[in-house]
Formats: C-alpha cells, sequence, structure tokens
C-alpha cells in the first residue's frame, strides 16, 4: 500500500492487517488513556464475565429492573397529530410550522413547537434520516468494540441493570419528547433495548462517557466577560464542546429552536437524536453550557446533566431560578454548569456531583472562566477535585484564559472566537496542534458565543471551530419576522472562518491524523511494519506535539529498536505534555527501554 502526499514524498506501509477505515484523533486519546486499563482489564476477563453474569442474574430477581424495563411513559394526557412531512428540496422539510433545513455552512437547523409529545415527534419526523444516521455510527462502534454476541447479551443485561433508575430521575414531560422522538428510530437495534428505553441509554451514555475521567477524553473550555471586559459592556459568552467521538458524528451538527407549549423559546447545539442541551440560550437570555468534572465510577444512571440543562433553559429565567432546578435533581456525574444571565447581566458556575452542590461567583469581578475542575467553597477540600487540578491539563488551560484576557482587554465576538480559536500554550509556546493544554484542541464538536442581552447566538461550522461562525437572532427567530422571511441565520453578522483552516500547517494536522492511526495500528499488530522513513515523515506533520516522539518511541519498542525508542522517548520528555498521568507513562517506557540496553 502506498500513500502519497502532496509533495509526492512516498512512504509505504506494510500491513498484513486491514487498516483502519477511520482517522480519528479522539482513538489517539482514547488509546493513551485507555490503554493499560484495557490491559488490565482483558488479563482480568474471566472476573468480568463472572461479573456481569452475576448483573445477568440480577436482572432477574430485581424488583427495580423488571419495573424499569416495563416503564413506558403515560402519553394520554397530550393531543398529537402524526407529521406528514412535506419534501421541499433534498436538505429542506417541513410540517405545518415545523421545519428542517441546512444551511450553506454545512449547519442543520431544526424549527419545532408544540406540547411535549408533539415536540418529539415533530423532531423524529423531520430528523428521521440524521437521527437513525446518528445511531448507526454510534452503535456500530459498540459492536465493534464487542463482536461477540454472547457479550452483547451481557452488555444488555448490564444496560439493564446500570439505568434502573434512570425513568425515576427524568421529567414525565421530558419523557414523553423522548418517546416521542424514538418512534423515528431505526428498528436495528431493538436488540439493544426498545426504542424508548434506548433513546434513554443514549442521554446517560454522554454522562458515562465525562464520569470517566480518569480516562480524561473531554476537555471543556468555557468563559464569560461583562462590564469592562466588554466593548459595550454587555454580558459575553463563549464556550467550546471538546466532545469528539469521530468525524462522522461531528458531520451533522444540528441547531435546534424549540418553541414548547409550556416554557420558554431556546436554541440549542448538538447532534441529532439529543433533546438534552449541551449548549444552549433561551429567550430570556439565559446560557448553559456543560463541561465535565472529575467523577467516581457511579452505581446507577438518575438525572443526565443534558437534561438538568434542557430544564434550565425550558424554565428558568433568571440564575436564582436556574440554581433552584439544578439543586432539586439527583445526578450521577459531576459537572460544572456555566449559566449567564441577561436579566441579571453576570454569569455564574452551578457545581454539581451526586453528593455535592455548590456555587461559584466571582466577587469584584466582571470575568468568570471554567474549564475541568471546581473552583466554588464546596468543592474546596474535594480530593478528586485537587487531583484533577494537579494531574490534568484543567489548571493550564485556566491559566492560558486568564493571559489570553490580559492582551485582550475588551472583548466582543470576533476577539471572542479568536480566543476560542487559540491552539498555542502559555506565553505562546508551540505545544503542537491537538494538545489538550490548549484552547482550541482541534476536536471540538462545536464552539459557541453567546451575547444574552441581545439575544444573539454565533454556531461555529465545520472544521471543529475553525470555520465561519454563523449568528442567530433569537428575537427574530421566535417571532413573524422569521416566518416572513423564511430565514434562520442573521449572515451580515457572521464571524469569518480562521485563515488557519486554509493553511500548511492545517493540511499537515489532517494527515497527521492519518498518519497516527497507521502508527498506532503498527503497535498494536504483531505483523506491521513501516517502512523508515514513515517515522521522520510522521514526525514532521506535528513536530511540537509530544506524543508524536511517544508514539515513535513505542514503535520502536515493539519492533525490539531499544536505542532509537530511547531517543524518541527523551525526546518527548522535552515537550509541553498533556497530564501527569502521560508524562509517567513516558518514564515508565524509558525506564523499561533502559533495562533492555543493559
Amino acid at each position: 500500500m502506498e500513500v502519497k502526499n502532496k509533495d509526492k514524498i512516498q512512504f509505504v506501509i506494510q500491513n498484513e492487517a486491514k487498516r483502519s477505515e477511520e482517522s480519528q484523533l479522539f482513538l489517539l486519546r482514547f488509546f493513551l488513556r485507555l490503554n493499560d486499563n484495557i490491559r488490565r482489564l482483558y488479563n482480568n476477563r474471566n472476573i468480568i464475565f463472572f461479573f456481569l453474569n452475576l448483573i445477568l442474574i440480577l436482572n432477574l430477581t430485581s424488583c427495580g429492573v423488571r419495573k424499569s424495563i416495563k416503564h413506558v411513559p403515560d402519553v394520554k394526557q397530550y393531543s398529537l397529530e402524526i407529521p406528514k412531512i412535506k419534501t421541499i428540496n433534498d436538505s429542506t422539510f417541513s410540517f405545518n410550522q415545523n421545519y428542517l433545513t441546512k444551511n450553506k455552512h454545512q449547519l442543520w437547523e431544526l424549527y419545532i413547537k408544540g406540547n411535549a409529545l408533539q415536540l418529539g415527534y415533530n423532531n423524529g419526523a423531520l430528523t428521521q434520516d440524521l437521527l437513525q444516521k446518528q445511531e448507526e455510527i454510534f452503535f456500530s462502534k459498540v459492536e465493534g468494540f464487542v463482536p461477540s454476541k454472547f457479550k452483547q447479551k451481557l452488555l444488555r443485561g448490564f444496560l439493564k441493570w446500570y439505568n434502573r433508575k434512570m425513568y425515576l430521575n427524568v421529567r414525565e414531560d421530558l419523557q414523553a419528547e423522548l418517546y416521542g422522538l424514538s418512534q423515528y428510530s431505526s428498528d436495528k437495534y431493538d436488540f439493544i433495548a426498545p426504542k424508548f428505553r434506548r433513546a434513554m441509554y443514549l442521554h446517560g451514555a454522554h454522562d458515562i462517557g465525562h464520569a470517566m475521567q480518569d480516562l480524561m477524553v473531554v476537555g471543556c473550555t468555557s468563559l464569560a466577560v461583562w462590564n469592562e471586559n466588554t466593548e459595550d459592556g454587555d454580558l459575553l459568552i463563549g464556550r467550546n464542546f471538546d466532545f469528539y467521538v469521530g468525524d462522522d458524528f461531528a458531520k451533522n451538527k444540528l441547531i435546534e429552536f424549540v418553541e414548547p407549549e409550556n416554557g420558554i423559546p431556546y436554541l440549542s447545539v448538538s447532534w441529532p437524536g439529543m433533546i438534552g442541551v449541551v449548549s444552549g440560550m433561551n429567550k430570556e437570555g439565559i446560557t448553559v453550557t456543560i463541561n465535565a468534572g472529575r467523577s467516581k465510577i457511579p452505581l446507577a444512571a438518575k438525572t443526565p446533566i443534558s437534561l438538568v440543562t434542557r430544564e434550565i433553559l425550558q424554565y428558568a429565567k433568571n440564575i436564582d431560578e436556574a440554581i433552584a432546578i439544578a439543586k432539586s435533581r439527583k445526578v450521577f456525574v459531576s459537572e460544572s454548569i456555566l449559566v449567564g444571565s441577561a436579566n441579571d447581566k453576570k454569569a455564574i458556575i452551578i457545581e454539581v456531583s451526586p453528593d455535592n452542590f455548590g456555587v461559584y461567583k466571582v466577587e469584584n469581578s466582571s470575568t468568570i472562566f471554567c474549564t475541568n475542575h471546581f473552583q466554588s467553597e464546596a468543592y474546596k477540600d474535594d480530593k478528586r477535585n485537587q487531583k484533577q487540578i494537579l494531574e490534568s491539563h484543567s489548571e493550564y488551560r485556566y491559566e492560558k484564559l486568564q493571559e489570553l484576557l490580559q492582551d485582550n482587554k475588551k472583548l466582543d465576538p470576533e476577539k471572542m472566537a479568536s480566543i476560542l480559536r487559540d491552539k498555542s500554550g502559555l506565553k505562546n509556546e508551540k505545544i503542537g496542534y491537538g494538545n489538550e493544554k490548549a484552547i482550541n484542541q482541534l476536536l471540538a464538536h462545536h464552539a459557541v458565543i453567546f451575547s444574552p442581552q441581545k439575544k444573539l447566538v454565533w454556531v461555529s461550522s465545520n472544521p471543529y471551530q475553525l470555520g465561519e461562525f454563523v449568528c442567530y437572532d433569537l428575537n427574530e427567530i421566535f417571532s413573524d419576522k422569521r416566518l416572513k422571511s423564511g430565514e434562520f441565520a442573521k449572515s451580515e453578522l457572521n464571524i469569518a472562518k480562521d485563515p488557519f483552516v486554509d493553511s500548511q500547517e492545517f493540511e499537515n494536522y489532517e494527515e497527521f491524523k492519518f498518519a497516527h492511526s497507521e502508527i498506532q495500528d503498527a503497535i498494536d499488530s504483531d505483523n506491521m511494519v513501516l517502512t523508515d522513513d514513515f517515522i521522520p515523515h510522521y514526525q514532521s506533520l506535528n513536530p511540537d506535539f509530544w506524543l508524536v516522539y511517544y508514539q515513535s518511541g513505542k514503535y520502536y519498542f515493539k519492533q525490539k529498536e531499544y536505542l532509537k525508542a530511547k531517543i524518541e522517548f527523551e525526546r518527548a520528555l522535552t515537550k509541553e505534555i498533556t497530564t501527569i498521568p502521560d508524562r509517567e507513562s513516558i518514564q515508565k517506557y524509558l525506564k523499561k527501554t533502559f533495562r533492555k540496553l543493559r
């Protein structure tokens, strides 16, 4: 197999195994964080199978599990008109005053209205193709990780047991909406769970991903500034949602404009099949964004965080109401919820976990930062949070935000976009593209900028947060003006794409992701050998990133070329390494290499 780059440089990879079809930087992070744990789990697989079998037995005897798998929400109280979708063109569909369209920036825009059940049906009917595609992307990955039918049966038993309490902790109206949406899910995955229960599982799965903070596959960043820190004194909020599970998953970004029968109209940015909110703003100017905190592995699913934030958007008009809603819900992971408020003209952070609750407010300041650790008094002595600050990249990004605000005294939306796109380390050090210590890790599902008092929202288009930021005016969208114009975006206020996207460095980074999948395959395989010129070329694509030297060292170690491995591990240690556990992993490999060289 030959691979050529634009300069006609060739390198040949001798590979008897089938190469992975996807080149995903997510796998890079996933392998790094999971490798040691997976090996331990694999070596103890008999114990795991015993445990899963025990859960399967518990499923048969547990009253709670039996009740949960039989549960279906009572939707008789809701009036319902089964949607009859009108196809306007290949990317625009409608039903009454509900619409789905794709704009020129390849962002899907969905407008739905009605009671809880009707919202679900309208959403599902309009997005059915997208919804089923997202399901296929997600569950095909699960099938890839667990190909054995027997193990899949054990996994289904585990899901029944684990999610046995979720229905008791999700509002009835949200269950009705999920029920309506789930009617348009694929029949293909009914073997996993019935459609409604599967929709519930998927909303809990987002929280499980956040719970695995020892794996640290997410590293979101958000900030809010107001008064003297903005050009006009108004509140301004920016956030990167660094949640990446593959290029295919991120292709169909969905911007939802929801007008519920009860509550406040709102905008949400996520993906098809998601009624929860990870980034959003309502018509009253309340904004919510979520950032993962360090969690212990929960023993039962309760209220998914995205449904807590959905409730805040739908029903809160100010910060006090948002706090009251968050405090009333039982969550099963740790999360920071940055809440901005047009009515209060400021922002705060609600910090929730299964056993604690805190609110972080800044005193004598008009700036608040949120990365992936807690800041309120309630978590001052929390050991997990202290470990997160010490070992992860959260504190580094926090300090980088402080540095960027020193350089940008008065922010406007364009300057906020520049901060969200920043790829450098502290003091503008080059730390490699894709380093999780950067504000822009080049993996964001989306970035959003909110101007709550003006009711304006800017949403990034692909790739990552580098594409044009598309502007939406909620005052116009939730009015007759949108119906007359037929357009959602306020294009004259869009923020231009980042010039970096047209640079040679960006091309190199995209090629680096592909090359990384190749070297990872070689490390994992017993029968794959890279040509001599592959490693130098791979390193040249992202020369400031510690990971390329660590991966090169692991490859040489696998090939028993220990002197070369030693050189690469030592080079890796001279770079800006993402976390303390990452540094310790390199040092362990280096010690093993020294022993081999004796």
